[in-house]
């Protein structure tokens, strides 16, 4: 490799390395009419060109850099030689990958170009539309080096790759993975070449030879072949690098057990056709957004797409996008399906299904990267709550988050515009939902469906009601004008025509329930105060003396639940919910998300603070104990239906003089799914009620006081993590004693936060306390010791102390063993046995 290197009188000078090659920086520029040869470089006529401003300035960069050596193309090669060139081109990749710095100088960027426009820096428009982004061979320049600085055309630093990541996402489509040095190799080929489209090259042949280091392959130059061959010659041996290794099929069943569907629903055929048009791809990233308001049908319309051209997809997978909890719980979903076709697929098959689901979503984002994995569809259902600079809603998810960062696959999006167009189609609902034929002729049913606007939700809703109750369609009519107008008094807050059209023909259905089913229509008002999907028998089964009698009837057996629930069905309020495939209780039950704001509303117009305590109570009683069968999955299945007491409570919706309990169930709810915020709220109302009902040393109290600390050293509150643990000890030594094992686990907690906080001396200490305690009380193979140990252990190795740090990882690695039976049960693979025996293989290596 031929370098250019500052000589002793300010000039530089060319020398050539075969090894050892010594630290350099690197320039990536575009090509102008007078730049310096290797020739020019060699007779000295090189500073009389503009070319050498730009060597000049990369080599005084350089030498700010403290490198001494530093390399430009325009010099650097022969190109004379078509070897060295050959060899150049075929190394140039790598070169810029191993330069300690890569400049880039754009030529046609000036520090200030003369806008005023306060929103964005003085030169960023100059930037965005530079000739850099659309050149063939800065593509690699830009990948390559793990250090890239752009200067302007006066040599003012713009910035770091880094610090202008989203601009340069946003000019040249390059996933931000691949800009900060990820594996190239988890993009596609298709992915790869499609970063590529838009640029250009001098030579024709370039715009393959340019690729090479992107693909890591070699080829020989051919210039005058063209570029279709070259293209070509390069596909060739993209394929040949590629012969030999596995190609994953990457098929997943297509199913929507998970997925509530209309079996007769109306497509609309031009949607269907325009939808498939726009996701035709070559294996690039293909988006369809369908937008429009709650009840037009969006979803059945995404359903309807899935199930007629599944076979042009190796895999279809739903996720519920309404908030981040449902959608984490979709990933746990597609993560069970993937693995049921390839249980050892990659990263997919060591996540913990248990733990934190951030984890699982990696994975599976991971394998829709895949290269040739191209051809998957994902439809991310109900993203009504997006996350923007105007949305301060916490609740609100930001999409980009969950999607995958290779650009490749389809991804269809419903959000919440009209609805039905076409009078036969809202005509051939209601005849499929009211069970009645001959619509096209009644005129009736077409100013049913007209006064309706087309509006799915209503027309099946109403088709619903027709179908259970003797009613003309004229009687209907009737019913519905005396609701439309009642509401316009009660309701004035709905404005919109759409929801008051909803709204009518939910109420129409709701009297004629509560003829047939009191405990249908209660249930209805109770749903109000838990989330609209998922309400299963065993969540209710929590009532006592002093609940209503009501809610007692409606849970004392299956028979009376499900009784309930089939009125609601009957009349299309409520479907069962096909969400969770791995389920420890019955099936649930959901309703539309429309109606659910209407039972909010108008059902429930006035706050039922009864109904509020009851749903908190029930989800809170329904918290499983760490001893239950699979309790992870209760908990998520809990969380949606935690998170509508989480907006309860913390808008002051309920009482909190009784509901102590209820907001410590809560707390250890949102704590084990790492929902520390909610956590805290929940823990913070439980202490105040504790204090107020037992005094602040009972034990309850201090229970809460010690989780409060635990969430304040998870969130990095050490200040307050420290005053409640302290607290606690000394609540805890008061009431139970000094070597009680709720002291002790107090005591180990305290050291942990100590070490957090660098006070190694005062952790040492207070985990030998909890050591020797944990021995006494427990024996020394008891886990509660052997987790002490392996805290001790990290410690000492903290501190430096190596020797003992590896007694006592030995000591704990042998506890864990014999103890859980490691080895026996689950072998020494396990993550806990394998975390111990990395931790002594560090401290053995030199």
């Amino acid at each position: 490799m031929r370098l250019l290197v500052h000589n002793n009188d300010g000039d530089f000078g060319l020398t050539q390395f075969f090894d050892d090659i010594p630290p350099y920086a690197i320039l990536s520029h575009t090509w102008g009419p007078q730049e310096v040869t290797f020739g020019d470089m060699m007779d000295g006529n090189g500073t009389r060109k503009t070319g050498f401003d730009k060597i000049r300035f990369c080599g005084e960069q350089a030498r700010r850099d403290g490198l001494q050596y530093f390399w430009v193309d325009t010099c650097c090669i022969d190109k004379s030689s078509s070897a060295e060139l050959a060899e150049a081109i075929n190394s140039m990749f790598h070169w810029y990958r191993d330069a300690a710095k890569c400049y880039v100088f754009l030529s046609d960027v000036p520090t200030v170009d003369g806008e005023d426009q306060s929103h964005q820096l003085p030169w960023e428009s100059a930037f965005r539309a530079s000739r850099w982004f659309t050149r063939g061979w800065t593509l690699q320049e830009l990948i390559a080096p793990a250090s890239v600085e752009f200067f302007s055309k006066e040599g003012v630093l713009l910035g770091n790759k880094a610090f202008l990541e989203r601009h340069i996402c946003e000019i040249t489509g390059i996933p931000a993975k691949a800009l900060r040095g990820g594996y190239l190799s988890d993009f596609s080929v298709i992915e790869r070449m499609s970063w590529s489209e838009k640029r250009e090259t001098t030579c024709k042949e370039d715009i393959a030879y340019s690729l090479l280091g992107i693909f890591d392959i070699n080829m020989p130059l051919i210039y005058g072949e063209g570029r279709e061959k070259a293209l070509r010659r390069l596909r060739e041996e993209i394929d040949k690098a590629s012969k030999g290794m596995k190609r994953e099929d990457f098929s997943v069943s297509f199913s929507l057990s998970n997925i509530s569907h209309i079996e007769h629903f109306v497509a609309r055929e031009e949607e269907l056709t325009e939808i498939h048009m726009k996701l035709n791809s070559d294996g690039s990233r293909r988006t369809v957004i369908l937008r429009g308001l709650g009840g037009i049908g969006k979803t059945q319309l995404a359903i309807a797409y899935a199930k007629r051209h599944k076979d042009n997809y190796s895999a279809i997978f739903w996720l519920n996008i309404k908030d981040e909890d449902s959608l984490k719980q979709s990933f746990a979903i597609v993560t069970r399906q993937i693995l049921r076709e390839y249980p050892s697929a990659g990263r997919l098959s060591s996540v913990d299904m248990k733990g934190d689901l951030d984890e699982v979503i990696d994975a599976v984002k991971a394998w829709l990267s895949l290269p040739y994995n191209t051809r998957w569809l994902m439809i991310y259902d109900n993203y009504d709550n997006p996350k923007s600079a105007k949305n301060t809603d916490l609740a609100a998810v930001d999409i980009r988050q969950f999607l995958p960062e290779s650009y490749q696959g389809s991804v269809i999006i419903t959000t919440r515009s009209s609805g039905l167009e076409n009078i036969q189609d809202s005509l051939k609902i209601l005849s499929n939902t009211s069970n009645r034929e001959g619509l096209e002729n009644n005129l009736d049913a077409i100013k049913l469906a007209k006064k309706l606007d087309g509006l799915p939700l209503a027309l099946a809703t109403a088709g619903a009601y027709l179908d259970q109750a003797a009613t003309s369609f004229s009687a209907y009519l009737r019913l519905y004008e005396e609701s439309w107008a009642k509401l316009q008094i009660t309701s004035p807050e709905l404005s919109s025509y759409e929801d008051r059209t909803l709204y009518s023909t939910w109420q129409i259905s709701f009297t004629h329930i509560e003829r047939r089913n009191v405990l249908s229509a209660q249930l209805l008002r109770l749903w109000a105060y838990f989330n609209n999907e998922d309400l299963w028998i065993e969540l209710l089964q929590h009532s006592v003396s002093k609940d209503p009698d009501w809610i007692r009837e409606l849970v004392k057996d299956e028979l009376s639940f499900q009784g309930a629930m089939r009125v609601l069905s009957d009349h299309g309020l409520v479907e069962v919910n096909k969400s969770s495939l791995e389920l420890v209780e019955s099936r649930g039950y959901s309703i539309h998300g429309c109606v659910h704001l209407w039972t909010i509303h108008v059902l429930n117009q006035k706050w039922d603070y009864s109904l509020a305590r009851l749903a908190l109570k029930a989800v809170a009683l329904h918290a499983p104990s760490k001893q239950a069968k699979r309790p992870w999955l209760t908990q998520r299945r809990l969380l949606q239906h935690a998170a509508r007491c989480f907006y309860i409570v913390s808008n002051g919706l309920v009482p909190d003089d009784v509901m102590t309990e209820t907001y410590f169930s809560l707390g250890y709810l949102f704590n084990d799914q790492s929902k520390l915020v909610e956590a805290e709220l929940m823990c913070q109302r439980a202490l105040q009620g504790y204090e107020k009902a037992w005094g602040p040393e009972h034990t309850s109290t201090l229970d809460t006081v010690n989780n409060l600390a635990v969430l304040y050293a998870t969130q990095g509150k050490l200040v307050e993590a420290e005053l409640m643990y302290q607290r606690a000890l000394q609540g805890y030594e008061k009431a139970w004693g000094p070597e009680h094992t709720s002291t002790l686990s107090t005591v180990n907690n305290i050291g942990l936060l100590y070490a957090t906080q660098g006070k190694l001396v005062e952790a040492e200490l207070m985990y030998q306390r909890a050591l020797q305690g944990n021995a006494k009380a427990w024996g020394p193979e008891h886990t509660s010791t052997l987790d002490t140990v392996n805290n001790l252990a990290n410690l000492y190795a903290t501190q430096g102390k190596l020797v003992e740090a590896e007694l006592m990882y030995q000591r704990a690695l042998q506890g864990y063993e014999k103890a859980l039976g490691y080895e026996k049960v689950v072998g020494p693979n396990h993550p806990n046995s394998h975390s111990l025996r990395e931790s002594i293989r560090a401290l053995a290596t030199p």
